[in-house]
């Protein structure tokens, strides 16, 4: 078990620092709004701060509700995680990547949510005039948990079946 914590907290940490060090480069370097083409067509670097969640999630409603509503699920996910990976006895290391991914995704947001009451988002996706709406090192490594959860959730129901 005390495996699974240093990998986790190695893992987790080196997320945090490098989800930190690219939005202060980008907050450091751009002007709000600015936009850097990367790749003609389908990459641009751009400085954009979100105060709602996934694609504009509560945008709209109340600074302050905002702000206590998003620390406080996001604190409560930080902790559930951190007492999974505390008491779980499992050496699944499909799931603790995926934990810690997610994990450090929730921090290095939640930094900037204390910080600045919205989140800094640089990396612009597009084809076109159709945008991916922009994102962060913090929310990668969340949908790469999610992904990586969902795989180790498929393949332990197929290995169940097949049991």
């Amino acid at each position: 078990m005390k495996k699974n914590i240093i990998i986790f907290l190695l893992g987790a940490i080196t997320v945090i620092i490098l989800d930190q060090i690219t939005k202060a480069a980008i907050v450091a370097k751009f002007f709000l709004h600015e936009s850097y083409a990367v790749i003609d067509g389908f990459f641009n670097l751009v400085y954009v701060m979100n105060p709602g969640a996934a694609f504009g999630f509560l945008a709209n409603t109340s600074e302050i509700f905002r702000y206590f509503f998003f620390i406080g699920i996001t604190s409560a996910i930080i902790l559930l995680i951190i007492y999974y990976i505390v008491k779980s006895k499992s050496q699944n290391m499909l799931v603790l990547a995926s934990l810690t991914l997610i994990f450090a995704g929730a921090v290095g947001n939640l930094i900037d949510r204390i910080r600045f009451g919205a989140v800094v988002d640089f990396l612009d996706v597009y084809v076109g005039t159709a945008h991916w709406p922009a994102f962060n090192v913090a929310d990668s490594a969340i949908s790469l948990g999610a992904m990586l959860m969902i795989w180790g959730m498929i393949v332990n129901r197929e290995k169940a079946h097949s049991s």
